[in-house]
């Protein structure tokens, strides 16, 4: 019988401490180190090579969650990494599937659905839990859904005419910054132009 090596990813010594003995009751399933940083796991994934990564979001101070995956999936583009928060916010599910994790389960999930999600990411199956694959299939029916707060806030404000200079002095942020939040705007509303998008923009408010 093979052995599906784990890194635990959290913050809190008794999250990761609760986890650890779950996983413990499962022969098939053993924890080789944890985590308690973004950055400490990055480290630890190239020090052990887990056969899955299962990490919080929130990472306390340093690097998140999402950055973590994403230093962990540009060091191994087939590194399988699960999500185990919870958060589940339309913005944080996208963003995390974005930066390649495998799965995304609730901490309320139950043990026989995160044995289900180690076993199935080894496969390369993707694992969410219930309520997360409703929202995420409604996100994929919705795509103007998926804008995140900030993607949200410079859509509106489109609609007052501003220029990309005048939207990063009303944001705070530079008028590179606006451009790249503008194509993830544009792609994620299916549109080419700053007119679609305006267009798109008046047509969600009016459906409010």
């Amino acid at each position: 019988m093979s052995v599906i090596t784990v890194l635990l990813a959290d913050d809190h010594l008794v999250v990761r401490s609760g986890l650890r003995a779950l996983l413990g009751t499962q022969a098939d399933i053993a924890v080789v180190a944890e985590a308690a940083s973004g950055e400490e796991a990055v480290r630890l994934v190239q020090e052990h090579e887990p056969a899955v990564v299962v990490l919080d979001l929130a990472m306390g101070a340093g690097m998140d969650g999402i950055e973590a995956i994403r230093r962990i999936r540009e060091s191994n583009s087939k590194q399988a990494v699960l999500v185990f928060t919870t958060y589940d916010s339309d913005a944080d599910i996208v963003r995390s599937v974005d930066a390649g994790a495998m799965g995304y389960l609730l901490k309320d999930a139950a043990p026989e659905e995160i044995f289900a999600a180690i076993r199935g990411a080894v496969q390369g199956k993707s694992v969410m839990s219930p309520p997360v694959a409703s929202r995420l299939f409604q996100q994929l029916r919705n795509p103007e859904e998926v804008l995140t707060p900030r993607e949200a806030e410079l859509l509106s404000l489109l609609t007052q005419g501003l220029s990309n200079r005048e939207l990063g002095q009303r944001l705070f942020i530079s008028e590179a910054t606006v451009k790249t939040h503008l194509a993830h705007i544009y792609a994620k509303l299916g549109v080419d132009t700053r007119a679609a998008a305006i267009a798109t923009a008046i047509r969600r408010e009016g459906m409010r």
